[in-house]
Formats: C-alpha cells, sequence, structure tokens
C-alpha cells in the first residue's frame, strides 16, 4: 500500500503540542566503543516524505535531548543511545511513536525517521543559526479566553483603511502560512505585504499552541474547532473598535475558510474571502484522500471512526498506523470539526462572499469551490488557473507542485493580489 502520508494529511490536522516526557538517560557501549563526542549538538535536516521535504531540527545531548518542529514545538527525547558513531533516538510524538536512527558520518548524521510504520530517510547537518529577518508589522495583544493572543498588524499607509484579518489554514501552519509539515512558503506573509502596498491593513495570528501563541494550548485534547471560531471573533471585534480602520474583513485560507465564515456569522464584517476553502464536510474530504493511501481494511476502520465521531462518539481502539489521524487526543476536535457542512453554513453568511479555486490544487479541488457557490448562489467564484494549495503558481505534477510548498522565493500566483484588492476595495458594490 502507499505509506499514510507523514503525520496523514497534513492540511487537516491539527497542531502537535508538546507534550512532556521523562527522558531516559543515555548510553554508551561497553569496552573500546566509546561514544563518539562529535554527536552533541544541535542537527538540522529534512525528512524526505512522500508529501515533499519536512523540515526539523534535532538537539543531541549526553543525557537527553529533544526533536524542534518549526513553529511546532519541542518534543523531549524518551531515550537517547549512542554506540560509537551511532545515535538511537526515541520519541513520543502526540501518542506516535518516533525513531531516529543514524551514523555520524563525514561531518553529518546519515539517518532514518521512523513513524507508525512508515520509515524515510533523513539528513542531519550541523545547524546553523538563521539571521532574524526585520519585522515588518505591530504586534498586537487581544484578549481571548484563557490568556491573550498575540497578533501581527500590517499597516497600510494611509488611514483610515480598510483591514482584513487573514486565518491559516490547518495543523501547525503559522500567520505566514509555512506549516512544520510542508515547510516555508511565506504566502500569507506574501499576502499581508501585497495588501499593506495596495491600501489594506491586515492583521494575522498564529492559532493557540502554534508559535507566538504556544502557551494558549497545553494539552491537544482541550482545544475544539468552536475555540479557533471564537478567538477569530474577538479578534474582528477588536478590529471593529478601532478608528483607524474604515471597514473590517475576513480573508480565511484552506481550513481557516470555515472558521472565517463562521466568525462572519458573529461579527459584522463587510466582506469574507475564501481562498482553497473545502465546500464539504470534512469527513468526505478526508475519506476521498485516503482511499489512495490505504488498505481496505484501515480504510474502513478510518471510515467507521468518522462515522463514530460524527455522531459524537469517542473511538477507543485505533490501529497503530492512524494514530496520527486518531489519536485520543484529537478526537474531541475532530469531533467539533466533523457538525459543519462549510457550505451551508456559508449559506448563513450576510457579508459579500468571493471564493477563490487554484486549477492545480491538490487538497482541495474544484468540487470544493463548486460546492460553496451553491450554498452561497450570490457568491463571486473565480478560477485561478495554474495556482496550487500554498498560492503559488504550479504544474499538476504532484512532485513539483509539493515542491513550491518549501521555496519562499517564489511569488504569489500574479492574479490573487488583484482579485482579493478589487473585491475588498470595492466596499459599496451591491
Amino acid at each position: 500500500m502507499k505509506k499514510l502520508l507523514f503525520l496523514c494529511c497534513a492540511l487537516l490536522l491539527l497542531v502537535a503540542c508538546a507534550q512532556k516526557e521523562d527522558n531516559t538517560k543515555g548510553k554508551e557501549t561497553k569496552g573500546d566503543n566509546k561514544m563518539n563526542e562529535q554527536l552533541i549538538g544541535k542537527w538540522e535536516g529534512n525528512i524526505e516524505t512522500p508529501n515533499g521535504a519536512f523540515p526539523i531540527i534535532v538537539d543531541l545531548q549526553k543525557d537527553n535531548g529533544k526533536l524542534s518542529v518549526p513553529a511546532q514545538g519541542d518534543h523531549p527525547f524518551k531515550s537517547i543511545t549512542y554506540i560509537g558513531d551511532q545515535v538511537n533516538v526515541s520519541i513520543n510524538l502526540n501518542g506516535s511513536a518516533v525513531e531516529i536512527n543514524g551514523t555520524l558520518k563525514d561531518g553529518q548524521i546519515e539517518a532514518t525517521f521512523q513513524q507508525n510504520g512508515g520509515k524515510f530517510p533523513l539528513v542531519l547537518k550541523p545547524f546553523k543559526e538563521q539571521p532574524e529577518q526585520p519585522v515588518t508589522y505591530e504586534p498586537l495583544k487581544i484578549p481571548v479566553q484563557n490568556g491573550e493572543l498575540t497578533a501581527a498588524l500590517q499597516k497600510a499607509s494611509n488611514e483610515p483603511s480598510p483591514v482584513a484579518l487573514i486565518i491559516a489554514g490547518s495543523g501547525p501552519t503559522d500567520k505566514d502560512g509555512n506549516s512544520a509539515l510542508a515547510g516555508k512558503n511565506n504566502s500569507l506573509k506574501m499576502i499581508a505585504e501585497g495588501l499593506a502596498k495596495d491600501g489594506i491593513a491586515s492583521v494575522r495570528y498564529d492559532k493557540r499552541g502554534i508559535g507566538d501563541n504556544q502557551s494558549l494550548l497545553t494539552k491537544e485534547e482541550d482545544i475544539t474547532f468552536d475555540q479557533y471560531v471564537d478567538d477569530a471573533v474577538q479578534v474582528i471585534n477588536a478590529l471593529l473598535a478601532e478608528k483607524e480602520f474604515s471597514s473590517v474583513h475576513i480573508i480565511g485560507h484552506s481550513e481557516g475558510s470555515l472558521i472565517g465564515l463562521l466568525a462572519a456569522q458573529k461579527a459584522h464584517v463587510e466582506s469574507f474571502v475564501s481562498i482553497a476553502g473545502t465546500g464539504r464536510p470534512i469527513d468526505n474530504v478526508l475519506l476521498e484522500q485516503l482511499k489512495v493511501q490505504l488498505t481496505p481494511a484501515l480504510l474502513k476502520e478510518s471510515t467507521d471512526a468518522l462515522a463514530s465521531l460524527k455522531k459524537g462518539e469517542l473511538v477507543k481502539n485505533v490501529s497503530p498506523e492512524l494514530q496520527s489521524l486518531f489519536r485520543s487526543s484529537i478526537q474531541p476536535y475532530m469531533i467539533s470539526w466533523l457538525k459543519y457542512n462549510p457550505a451551508s453554513e456559508l449559506a448563513k453568511v450576510n457579508s459579500r462572499v468571493l471564493i477563490l479555486q487554484g486549477t492545480t490544487d491538490l487538497q482541495v479541488v474544484a468540487t470544493d469551490a463548486e460546492a460553496l457557490k451553491k450554498g452561497k448562489p450570490d457568491a463571486e467564484l473565480i478560477y485561478m488557473e495554474g495556482m496550487n494549495h500554498v498560492l503559488k503558481n504550479a504544474p499538476a505534477d504532484r512532485a513539483k507542485n509539493f515542491a513550491t510548498y518549501s521555496d519562499p522565493t517564489l511569488p504569489l500566483h500574479k492574479e490573487l493580489l488583484p482579485a482579493i484588492q478589487q473585491f475588498i476595495m470595492n466596499e459599496n458594490r451591491d
């Protein structure tokens, strides 16, 4: 069978929260085969998965260490063992057993990354600190449940100006559109900066458990989809109270589309833009993806699990191969997510609506855009020829398409920003 994509369906999974684990002391072999001290230190590399390169940082210490995932957090080792030039690490990654086994050779560690029966090549090189990028936005602190949400305000040159709340997609995707599972592409950062040049301010933020707002979520089982919606509503209300903004708008990408359209029902916004938003219940989308990845037995188990979760029932027994999708800690979130049908929810939005869909999107397809349009017949639907899920121009070829997910040098699709800018600035259109 085709291996289940790393952490399974990156676009559809909740952020993996860092878990506290007791470290097991590192071990050295007896006799002359002592640990090579050159292994100690921080290493970085990309796990080569069928879904593209997945960046990680591994901090090897003599008696412990941690796995770091950009924008996602740190995961302490469960155990670490050194044997000469070899190192073996085990990690409990949100209920999923992970092992990294590597050998030091020519200044780098040639390793394998194993998870849920999948084995992926990994080359670790000495970690190099990256220079800090200049901050072009103004930080905001917005009161939310259990604390404050840190957000980034990208100001326009003129005031008062329209302001758009940009909501990122699923999984560990940060405010810039970069995912620990897929790489750095800066798609949402580019939208914010591009709109600012066109006279539209914007606000974007890391969701609970990610990046700047990692402290707002300590246990994965505590988050629900509705909490994400409530956070968005709080941000909108804060923007509505500011005199420097002439109107408030929402731009939701992927899962952020559903979050945004639900928030638009609860707070007054002038318009809503859905980019690559699913138009069907998420169980339909998941099963469509899993059909090409799973054995018949695992597909049936997934179908049954989703049916139970959709009825609000927890699933007790989950095969190891499906832990990344149906681990117990993520099931409350799945239950809260499965109850929504995006198309029927969009029908409840009173604001103007623009639906944008790329023709080479490998994750969300035209069927979803058409479903949204059917739910909101007066919405404007625009297909972006050659635009993929990370909003870049990309071919339909799977490998070449996914390569754009980790290339921040590529510009946005040339028609994307003009379409959004024209839609938002035409506030008084019927």
